[in-house]
């Protein structure tokens, strides 16, 4: 491998991808918490590692190298500057000095490994852990009661939203709500300073102090020259025209960015939720994305006639268009659940559209999800299901946990 990133399909076979193994910070959800961190119901910790360890030896089963963002991050922290360096970065961002503990804090976490600082902050920090000797603020001495000096971070065993591999570079992404803002740090300080990827010149197509949020699970590869991104719920229509003027500058092989309106609401909640590729010609979908006809609102971004411009014109019709832009004569749109309104709205719940593809017509789906299944296998793919039950109780599938890292060519 040259370049340690390279990502130009969705279907292409899948040789390397970062997973993060669901620890400690599952086990700090509570029922109040539940809102402000982004989950509704909170998962067995053993449990949910069985489901994720299982996810995790089906994918190596089919030669797929699986590293762990947990662990690279520790690797990343490979001196004592970078740790304290790490640490500043963190907790600034967690704006733990809002209760008088940054020095307390900080002197905390770098009295452990880089292993533990990373385990401890993913996990959270309890204010129970942390004994100071003196309050010298009146927020220190009026405690509110909230449990947590860092709150713990359980959504991060979704790889996928964080960063997305484009072609030979990335997208460090801006995430929606504060709960997982946090997240893309890790990212960061890997792409900067792991030495797999340190020592080569990684474009970054998105950067994470962007002004505007995007999400991994709205990020597609269609083909190398395709890339399609939804407006959602967590990414917005200006972070598209800025990371489409940023791949037309920079690049040569993506020449279109879709642009794809999606419903705004947490069923919906990133475009691979109800749309993903899994051949050739063969999309999941979830038909309540369409309307009557088919027809949804999709807008082309090409590079302008002048540089730094944008030429957008709107389709209509996500078959025509998606003939048009990949060069197909005939596009079969699966639907999740069938035609049963039932079905296709619990299955869709329990994410049967987010499949992930490790091969052309070759995917990885929940198991609970049996409709769908069933007639992606009728429609010739090839079906390969894991377990689900806690998994699925934090409202992501197996794209949604995955974030590949390298794909073969088509």
């Amino acid at each position: 491998m040259n370049s340690p990133l390279h990502i130009t399909s969705e279907i292409g076979e899948l040789k390397s991808v970062l997973l993060h193994r669901p620890n400690r910070e599952v086990e700090n959800l509570t029922p109040d918490t539940l809102k402000r961190l982004l989950f509704d119901d909170i998962p067995h910790l053993f449990a949910i590692q069985k489901e994720h360890d299982y996810f995790a030896n089906t994918l190596q089963k089919r030669g797929i190298e699986v590293l762990y963002l947990e662990t690279l991050a520790a690797e990343a922290l490979h001196t004592a500057e970078l740790r304290e360096e790490f640490v500043d970065d963190f907790l600034s961002e967690s704006k733990a000095n809002v209760n008088g503990t940054f020095h307390h804090l900080k002197d905390y976490l770098l009295s452990l490994s880089s292993v533990e600082i990373i385990q401890k902050v993913m996990a959270g920090i309890r204010k129970s852990e942390i004994k100071t000797e003196v309050k010298v603020h009146l927020n220190e001495m009026m405690d509110d009661q909230y449990p947590f000096y860092l709150d713990p971070m359980p959504n991060l065993y979704f790889t996928r939203d964080p960063a997305a591999v484009i072609g030979n570079g990335i997208s460090i992404n801006k995430m929606r709500w504060a709960a997982r803002k946090r997240e893309t740090l890790f990212m960061e300080y890997i792409m900067k300073h792991h030495p797999r990827f340190s020592r080569h010149q990684i474009p970054v197509w998105f950067n994470r102090d962007s002004r505007f949020s995007m999400e991994g699970g709205d990020q597609l590869v269609l083909s190398k020259n395709v890339l399609a991104i939804g407006v959602s719920e967590r990414t917005t229509p200006q972070a598209i025209e800025k990371i489409a003027l940023r791949l037309f500058a920079e690049q040569t092989d993506i020449r279109k960015v879709l642009a794809v309106e999606i419903p705004k609401t947490r069923a919906f909640m990133h475009l691979d939720t109800v749309f993903t590729m899994i051949d050739v010609d063969k999309f999941t979908i979830h038909p309540m994305i369409l309307g009557p006809h088919g027809d949804m609102r999709i807008f082309v971004l090409e590079p302008g006639e002048e540089p730094g411009k944008l030429k957008i014109s709107e389709r209509n019709n996500l078959i025509n268009t998606l003939k048009e832009v990949l060069g197909l004569l005939e596009v079969a749109l699966i639907p999740c659940g069938g035609r049963d309104r039932i079905a296709s709205a619990r299955e869709q719940w329990n994410d049967g559209s987010n499949t992930l593809a490790i091969a052309p017509g070759v995917v990885v789906t929940y198991d609970r999800n049996y409709v769908s299944n069933e007639i992606l296998r009728a429609n010739g793919v090839e079906v390969i299901e894991v377990q689900s039950s806690e998994l699925s109780r934090g409202r992501g599938g197996p794209r949604c946990m995955s974030m590949p890292i390298y794909r073969e060519e088509i």
